[in-house]
């Protein structure tokens, strides 16, 4: 398990659903009936519950009041195994509350401002993020990352060499020299390089392009290279929602433009966060930044197609995650709107004609499709030594950009029930010579009123085949 640090402040959202049917007899406003009350960890601690989520050891350094809503963070913090090392607040814990009618926010309250003072950090504070083997901060503004302890105890974790992602807020402090990556939404990026804009000599050919017109994909460029030069940052990138994103380099280069799959509806709060936490992770477990970024963008896209934080069921104990492109909260989704959740699996090496018809068969089954793909451990034991022929975040990210496929898993044992156990799918689907026999995860799916069936089987498709044809003809 990889340990990952989140530094930032947090927050207590909160949602009030309920339904308009009039308008009030005294103003002209809606009347919304109440039906529900919820309430989770929101900004740092967010990304923090995000991060566990997806099966890292995560401490989470932030600043809380000794009032309920700090209670309340630190109870569901607790219950996700996440090690608070909490900075005292004098002032009231920050609170989000947004009124919702039909999935879409009506109103939003906050409340606890800034007006509150962080107290300086204790020692335990700057000696969990000196010796982090991989730092996330997700500021919020609220002064936190400002504390001089704190920024020093950041700039020495980044001289240990581990990766040090910031999700900077325009009214918070500016990055430490030499993060990783920086990852300000496309709003933020702009606001952070207008003109007089403190810390950021040296943009003027930002400002230069913005004063042109330049928007869409030119304008994110020029920002993000702003920044990154402003900010002495190896890497920026520019989250642009529906747009997915754009990523510099420091020190020159070609940026990379990571489209984002179209989203119909959805809820983007808290997308920011899981763009974050989902980078980091990708770093903390050996990716490359561009890597991390085309993951981190996948699984945004995922998130608010899945609805959001509200749709997140933070009240369930975290789940022993492998690396995912996807996120597999479609599968609350689909739950909750009483749909039926598939699942299929395989190595999935040399994605071929013959795959693709298996996946759209299955996901032809019900609402949504989740695919469990072996992991290159696993596909060596299996398929031998020589195998896989394409790493398994490689093969995820083709899987993932098929329209039938809503998330993709990785996991490393040589059959599925673990992860099948986690996912609880309403049917599992197999492609191939099988018979209910064959399959050991028959049994598994019985266990909560599961059920398994076989797909047609495309004749001469198979990667084994186009392995040996592609030898034959090297050697012809």
């Amino acid at each position: 398990m990889t340990r990952l640090v989140v530094v930032g402040d947090a927050l207590l959202d909160c949602d009030v659903e309920g339904a308009v049917e009039r308008l009030s007899p005294d103003a002209p406003v809606p009347v919304v009936e109440h039906a529900e009350t919820r309430t989770r960890p929101g900004g740092a601690a967010l990304a923090a519950v995000l991060a566990a989520r997806d099966g890292h050891d995560v401490i989470l350094v932030t600043a809380l009041a000794d009032d309920a809503a700090g209670a309340e963070l630190r109870a569901a913090l607790e219950r996700w195994g996440i090690e608070l090392v909490a900075v005292g607040l004098d002032g009231e814990t920050p609170q989000k509350l947004r009124v919702r009618v039909d999935g879409r926010s009506l109103l939003r309250i906050d409340t606890g401002g800034r007006e509150g003072r962080v107290r300086p950090a204790s020692a335990a504070a700057r000696a969990a993020i000196a010796w982090a083997p991989a730092v996330l901060v997700a500021d919020y503004g609220r002064g936190l990352t400002a504390d001089p302890a704190i920024r020093s105890a950041l700039v020495e974790a980044r001289g240990h060499g581990g990766p040090l992602v910031w999700d900077p807020h325009p009214h918070g402090a500016l990055p430490v020299e030499g993060a990783t990556l920086c990852t300000p939404n496309e709003s933020e990026a702009r606001r952070l390089t207008a003109p007089g804009e403190a810390g950021l000599a040296g943009a003027e050919a930002c400002a230069r392009a913005l004063a042109a017109g330049e928007a869409g994909l030119a304008g994110a460029e020029a920002c993000a290279r702003a920044l990154a030069r402003a900010w002495r940052a190896d890497h920026v990138c520019v989250t642009r929602g529906a747009a997915g994103a754009v990523m510099v380099r420091r020190d020159g280069g070609h940026a990379l433009a990571v489209p984002a799959a179209p989203v119909t509806a959805g809820d983007p709060c808290g997308a920011g966060d899981r763009f974050a936490a989902t980078a980091a992770g990708a770093l903390t477990r050996g990716a490359s930044v561009a890597e991390a970024v085309r993951h981190a963008v996948s699984a945004a896209t995922a998130f608010v197609r899945a609805g959001g934080a509200a749709a997140l069921r933070l009240d369930a104990p975290p789940r022993a995650a492998a690396p995912t492109v996807e996120d597999v909260t479609a599968i609350e989704r689909v739950r909750a709107e009483g749909g039926v959740v598939v699942a299929t699996g395989g190595c999935f090496d040399l994605l071929h004609a013959g795959h693709v018809q298996t996946l759209q068969a299955a996901r032809a089954l019900g609402d949504c499709l989740v695919v469990c793909l072996n992991g290159d451990a696993s596909v060596r034991r299996l398929k031998g030594p020589d195998r896989p022929l394409v790493p398994q975040q490689d093969r995820a990210a083709l899987l993932a950009a098929l329209s039938c496929v809503d998330a993709v898993t990785i996991f490393e044992d040589d059959t599925p029930e673990r992860v099948l156990e986690e996912l609880r799918p309403d049917i599992w689907a197999k492609g191939g010579d099988y018979s209910d026999s064959e399959l050991p995860e028959a049994a598994v799916l019985e266990r909560w009123g599961g059920r398994s069936v076989i797909l047609p089987f495309l004749d001469g498709r198979s990667t084994t085949k186009l392995i040996e044809q592609v030898a034959v003809r090297a050697g012809a």
